[in-house]
């Protein structure tokens, strides 16, 4: 089983900005989405760092959930601070969405959780 994802210390996102660390702060953004969002009904995937399922609703227990969406890691931290918004992301290609409830417009940006 894979480890739990953790929201990182304000300090660490600060140097991972500063640094350009993708891995820490795609999965410091995802650990605070799968806090502010818990559910199973959704499976955000940001390959290779990170997997979450969030939202509310129908949970699956087998195979791919009603609701996948992915994209790269640098995409999904400019959705997470809002550099980028959710519409941009998907007029340019850069997040593939599908099924109910795959628009995490209502939940991003993220950028509160910085520091």
């Amino acid at each position: 089983m894979p480890a739990r994802l953790r929201i990182a210390e304000p300090e660490q996102v600060a140097e991972a900005f500063a640094s350009g660390d993708l891995r820490l702060l795609t999965k410091h953004f995802m650990a605070v989405l799968e806090a502010r969002v818990p559910g199973h009904s959704v499976e955000v995937r940001v390959p290779p760092y990170a997997a979450v399922q969030v939202v509310p609703g129908v949970r699956h227990t087998r195979g791919t959930p009603p609701a996948v969406v992915e994209m790269d890691a640098a995409t999904w931290v400019a959705l997470a601070t809002g550099e980028l918004t959710w519409h941009e992301a998907e007029q340019a290609g850069r997040v593939r969405a599908s099924g109910e409830r795959a628009d995490l417009s209502p939940y991003l940006p993220l950028h509160r959780s910085v520091g």
